[in-house]
């Protein structure tokens, strides 16, 4: 059969990996595929940039729509990243009759619906393993290895920047900012960090998780979001002694009222693997019906982690060329007319239990009247830490974790606290999951 004929659109960390996967791994790709796979053209926006990998047989230009429009070209690989001009450019090339291969979480997440409706009316392929957890195959895992399941949850560590904040910070005892100005010096954070220490990056992700569990459509502006820039060294530490750890889970969980989209710092018992995720990686739990929990774990960035999964659909595609369209595995995992709008909860319908940390003044009766108020909304209380006040100081921290409740009783109850003329300051509020 004859060769498939590549064009990269981006030939920075992953379009390089991606060029070195596939010379490095030729024959083995050959087998697989059951043809050779070739990059024959590509597009860089500075074309003396010193590149990871070498383009000896590429043709490199610095127009994107040089590789979308060359006739010979059966794959495009769009790697640049973005949601603006880079969408005109997908589906100029879906436009074309080509197949596309994407590891852009954020295009998928906002305009996916659109690019899949016309794929499907041109018959071809949209893959986007790499979107979502750099090397891990979670995608093929969630839509094809599991697709005997009804998915009941799944909870994923999808940033690595968030989750390498949050291990220092609970490993060395160090400070929020001083952990993120280190992650940027590193490489691991952005000089505008808020992608990913609020919450986008992983929302973006799961945004894509949910819909291929689900069978729903991608809805990015559903998705609750809330970062880890108020999470501070002491409730790292309480969590710590309470027997839990502090990550940033994004989690999606179908209930009989309709599906939770929530990304926010979470506490989740140290017992648990995904618990001991640390450092840049990542990891995604996925509970279903017949299967039960499982645990995907890997990294999720990076040149050849991210070309690995870039690769593997190069590959899929490779296969699936001389297929039926109707015969292929769906993008979204469900047959596009199975598609169903199921309803997305609001934020104050999500039940979870909670860490509460607040600072009251060390008074007689001030446990009372607080535990009064979580009383009055129906919340159970699971277990109390009054520590001794912090040296020169008069207030005392408290500490709650309580049972599963309703968000906006929660939330009604911490404005009522808040309003205690013997509590000092916001009471700080952590959702608590066990993931059992």
């Amino acid at each position: 059969m004859k060769p498939v004929k590549v064009g990269i659109l981006g030939l920075g960390t992953v379009g390089g990996g991606t060029v070195n996967v596939l010379r490095r791994n030729a024959v083995e790709i050959a087998r697989r595929a059951g043809r050779e796979i070739i990059v024959t053209r590509a597009s860089s926006r500075d074309l003396g940039k010193p590149r990871i990998c070498s383009t000896e047989g590429i043709t490199v230009t610095a127009d994107p729509y040089d590789v979308i429009n060359d006739p010979e070209i059966d794959i495009v690989l769009e790697l640049i990243g973005g949601s603006g001009p880079v969408k005109d450019m997908v589906l100029a090339a879906i436009a074309n009759g080509k197949h596309v291969v994407t590891a852009n979480k954020s295009l998928i997440a906002l305009h996916g619906n659109e690019i899949f409706a016309k794929a499907r009316e041109k018959g071809v392929i949209v893959a986007f393993e790499a979107a979502v957890a750099g090397g891990i195959p979670i995608i093929k895992a969630i839509r094809e290895g599991l697709s005997g399941n009804q998915i009941q949850w799944l909870a994923g560590i999808i940033n690595g920047t968030g989750n390498f904040i949050l291990t220092e910070m609970r490993e060395k005892g160090r400070d929020f900012a001083d952990v993120l100005a280190e992650a940027q010096a590193l490489g691991y954070a952005e000089a505008d960090p808020t992608f990913d220490v609020e919450g986008i990056d992983a929302a973006h992700k799961l945004t894509i998780l949910a819909s291929i569990a689900f069978g729903i459509p991608l809805q990015f502006d559903k998705v609750y979001t809330e970062g880890i820039t108020k999470i501070t060294r002491l409730d790292v530490d309480y969590a710590e002694k309470l027997g839990y750890r502090i990550k940033h889970l994004g989690i999606a969980r179908k209930t009989d009222e309709g599906i939770e989209l929530r990304v926010h710092p979470t506490l989740i018992p140290e017992r648990r693997l995904i618990a001991n995720v640390n450092g840049v990686m990542n990891a995604v739990l996925v509970k279903g019906d017949a299967v039960g929990p499982t645990l995907y774990y890997g990294a999720g960035a990076g040149a050849d982690p991210t070309a690995s999964s870039v690769v593997a659909d190069v590959i899929d595609v490779a296969r699936a060329l001389t297929s039926d369209p109707e015969n292929r595995v769906p993008h979204l995992a469900f047959q596009s007319d199975a598609i169903k709008d199921i309803p997305i909860l609001s934020p104050d319908r999500f039940k979870s239990a909670y860490y509460l940390r607040l600072n009251a003044e060390d008074k007689p009766g001030v446990l009372a009247d607080v535990t009064k108020i979580l009383a009055d909304h129906q919340i159970s209380i699971e277990a109390i830490i009054q520590k001794e006040p912090l040296a020169n100081e008069t207030a005392v921290p408290i500490i709650l974790l309580t049972q599963v409740t309703l968000e906006k009783e929660m939330n009604d109850a911490i404005r009522k606290i808040e309003a205690l003329p013997t509590v000092t300051g916001q009471v700080c509020r952590i959702r608590l999951e066990t993931l059992g």
